[in-house]
């Protein structure tokens, strides 16, 4: 008769540790981390280096704690050799990152591009690879101690493979 209300014991503290953790699941609310900061760009348009300094925004909906869905835009200027020159681009794709204070993640998202060299403009696909780190100071507020991003794109029908970094301020809605 013990060896029976030990099991049942067992068995009711298993089903209340298994109800706690589907209620804490069921809780988790999908919400948006809006990022927004400075840019610094390594251009890299026919086999030359162009540094560009700029912006970088983005606006992650978060589906689950470990994904979310991604629109990232950022424009990166320059006057290298007196010539005025600027990078748009505007992408979108699935972002992994682990839900904690010091939260890493990694992401890669296709969309396009738009360079401007005086006044000559281009347009192409665009693809970025990379990650980086931010870190929760508050329920709501974040900083992104840094993004890193190979940034593909194919202006005037030549690849460039171009090294972004970016850092600011992360606001959780």
């Amino acid at each position: 008769m013990r060896t029976a209300k030990t099991v049942r014991n067992i068995l009711l503290l298993a089903a209340m540790v298994l109800c706690t953790s589907l209620t804490a699941k069921a809780q988790f609310q999908p919400h948006a981390e809006v990022f927004g900061g400075y840019s610094y760009m390594r251009y890299n348009p026919t086999g030359v280096d162009v540094n560009l300094n700029g912006w970088n925004a983005s606006v992650n909906f978060k589906l689950f704690p470990v994904l979310g869905i991604v629109g990232d835009f950022a424009g990166d200027y320059g006057s290298p050799g007196g010539i005025s020159s600027s990078v748009h681009t505007y992408m979108f794709g699935p972002q992994f990152s682990l839900p904690s204070r010091v939260s890493p993640f990694a992401h890669i998202l296709f969309g396009g591009g738009h360079l401007n060299v005086s006044g000559a403009t281009d347009n192409s696909y665009a693809m970025e690879f990379g990650g980086g780190i931010d870190v929760r100071a508050t329920h709501n507020l974040g900083f992104r101690l840094f993004e890193l991003d190979d940034v593909y794109t194919r202006f005037g029908g030549f690849n460039q493979n171009n090294a972004r970094a970016s850092a600011g301020i992360v606001l959780r809605f």
